[in-house]
This record gives structure tokens, C-alpha cells and sequence, in this order.
């Protein structure tokens, strides 16, 4: 029998040898199956519930009046004059969409190693999937605080738009990358140590209140400043407030720190992520 020649095929599959061989140009040439993959995980999340999608506004509704009360009322803390409601909305609303598709995307290969072992469809497409779903509950919540946002400004709340609420899109491209790429990472470790989602699910919860989310960035000690600075979810958090609201501490040294962060995150996760997929299914 003649050798088949690779020019005789449409796609040939080959495995990869070096590190760095990340072939992100297959991502986008499955972008029907992330559409599939985004349609999947929405419909299953709500298949079989009372409320359905009406979860993406209770959620973080029932979250915010718990805020209100215990951080705003109980403990007295300064919103720096923005009303409790779209504070606490609106720090929840960014800290949910970075937890969700953290956690999310470090399951990757845990719920998918079913079908990782049956057929080739590049890895990828699943954490770019799970992250861009999750921009779809992010931008119902969106639209619900704008008409919170709208009902203050009839009332004549001290808020001061800046142009930059046009650059929205970005700071959500920001989030989703810095939960994506840590997401990466740790699903990368989480198929050889399994007690890592344990430690995750904890870690995110202290992590939480290490985030401005609850509290301003100028209602924390001075001398413990850095520590919030270092954290990479702070200058969006921050951005956001001063973009809508007027309110808000946020130094260029911060957000190019933040950046950076993002950067080598989502560089080591890539690498971590596609060189992790070659022998997942002998450790799983």
C-alpha cells in the first residue's frame, strides 16, 4: 500500500513536540464548537430550575443587600459617596464574573476528561468558551445596575461619568483574561493534585477580601496599601468606580503592575494548559 502523503488530507493532525507550539490559530478555526460549548454550559446551568437566567439578577441582588447591611449599616464602612447599591452591585457584579470563570476553567479537564479521551478538538475551545459565556450573565447584570445607575441619577446622586465607560469592553476583556489565565494554570495542576480545588474554593473567598469589593481602596490602612496594590483584580475594581461613578484610587503604577500580572499569567497558563493536555489522560 502507497504511504498516504499529508497533502492529500484537508487537516492533518500531529502531535506536539516543543514547548512553545501553542497553535492558537485552531481556536479560532472551531469557533462553531465554542459557540456550541457557550450554548451548552448556559443551557444545562438552568435546565432544570424554578427562576432559570433570573438567577444572573438574584444572585447578585441578594449579595448586595447582604453587603448593604453588614458592611454598610453594622460596620459603618465609607462607600466614598457612592450609594450602597450601585457600590456593592458593582464591585460583585466584576468579582463574580473573574471567581466564576476562574474556578470555571480549572475544572477544564476534570469535567471534560470524557470526551478529551475520545475525540481531537483543540483544548483550548473549552476555557475560551467558558470565559465568553460568562460575559453573557456578566452583561444582563450590566444592564440591570445601569438602570439602578439611571434611577440615582434622576435623583440627583453624586455621580460623575467619565468618558471611559466607553472602554468598558476592555476592562471586561481584562477580567475575563486574568480568570482565564490563573484558571489555566491551576487546572494544569489540579489533574495531579487533587485537593487543589479544595484550597481553591477557600482561597477565593479570602481572596475576596483581599479585593476592594466590599470596601474602597482608600478605607484601607496605609500601611497595608501594597498588599491590596499587589493584587491584580484591585486597579479593575478600582477603574470601574472611577469610570462610573467618579470614585476611586487607581495609580498608573497599579494598573501597569495589574497588566503585567495578566500578561505572564496568561503566557505561563497557555503553556502550562497545552503541554499539560499531551498525558492528562494517563493521570486522570
Amino acid at each position: 500500500m502507497n504511504e498516504v502523503k499529508a497533502k492529500d488530507w484537508d487537516k492533518v493532525i500531529t502531535a506536539r513536540h516543543r514547548l512553545f507550539d501553542l497553535r492558537l490559530a485552531e481556536v479560532l478555526e472551531y469557533r462553531d464548537l465554542i459557540l456550541l460549548f457557550i450554548k451548552r454550559d448556559l443551557v444545562v446551568q438552568y435546565k432544570q430550575t424554578v427562576l432559570g437566567p433570573l438567577w444572573f439578577i438574584l444572585q447578585p441582588l441578594f449579595s448586595t443587600v447582604m453587603y448593604t447591611f453588614v458592611f454598610g449599616k453594622l460596620a459603618n464602612l465609607g462607600t466614598d459617596g457612592v450609594p450602597y447599591l450601585l457600590f456593592y452591585y458593582g464591585g460583585t457584579m466584576l468579582w463574580t464574573y473573574f471567581s466564576t470563570t476562574l474556578t470555571g476553567v480549572s475544572n477544564t479537564f476534570l469535567e471534560n476528561s470524557a470526551v478529551f479521551s475520545k475525540v481531537y478538538f483543540p483544548r483550548l475551545t473549552v476555557p475560551v468558551s467558558k470565559t465568553c459565556g460568562l460575559v453573557v450573565k456578566l452583561l444582563i447584570q450590566f444592564a440591570i445596575l445601569m438602570l439602578f445607575y439611571a434611577y440615582y441619577m434622576l435623583k440627583g446622586a453624586a455621580l460623575h461619568p467619565s468618558p471611559w465607560v466607553c472602554a468598558f469592553p476592555l476592562l471586561i476583556v481584562w477580567i475575563g483574561t486574568l480568570g482565564c489565565s490563573f484558571g489555566m494554570i491551576i487546572s494544569s495542576l489540579t489533574t495531579k493534585y487533587r485537593d487543589l480545588n479544595q484550597l481553591l474554593s477557600f482561597g477565593m473567598s479570602l481572596l475576596m477580601y483581599a479585593t476592594p469589593v466590599v470596601y474602597p481602596l482608600s478605607g484601607t490602612p496605609q500601611k497595608f496599601r501594597w498588599l491590596f496594590c499587589a493584587n491584580p483584580m484591585t486597579a479593575p475594581v478600582e477603574l470601574f468606580r472611577m469610570w462610573f461613578y467618579g470614585a476611586g484610587e487607581v495609580s498608573p503604577e497599579m494598573v501597569l503592575l495589574s497588566l503585567a500580572v495578566t500578561v505572564v499569567a496568561l503566557f505561563s497558563g497557555l503553556v502550562l494548559f497545552t503541554r499539560n493536555e499531551r498525558t492528562f489522560v494517563d493521570v486522570i
